[in-house]
């Protein structure tokens, strides 16, 4: 596993934990559609990202002309 890939769960699942923390409080109302529920999706997509290394946005952006890596990093 990369220091990336362990970023992205750890990521993920701070996401999702704050909004389960704050439905639990009475602070975030999960249960009715919402902005909240575009936030569960982009941390539950960086959880499973970090353990499939399957990404849309990084798919999304390389086709927008962007490197995956950059050059001095793969050159150390």
């Amino acid at each position: 596993m990369t220091i990336n890939r362990a970023v992205r769960i750890i990521a993920g699942f701070f996401i999702l934990l704050s909004l389960i923390l704050a439905h639990l409080q009475g602070q975030a109302d999960l249960g009715r559609v919402s902005w909240l529920w575009f936030t569960v999706f982009v941390g539950l997509n960086l959880l499973q990202s970090g353990f499939t290394n399957a990404c849309l946005m990084d798919r999304i952006l390389a086709r927008f002309g962007l490197k995956k890596t950059c050059e001095t990093a793969t050159q150390r």
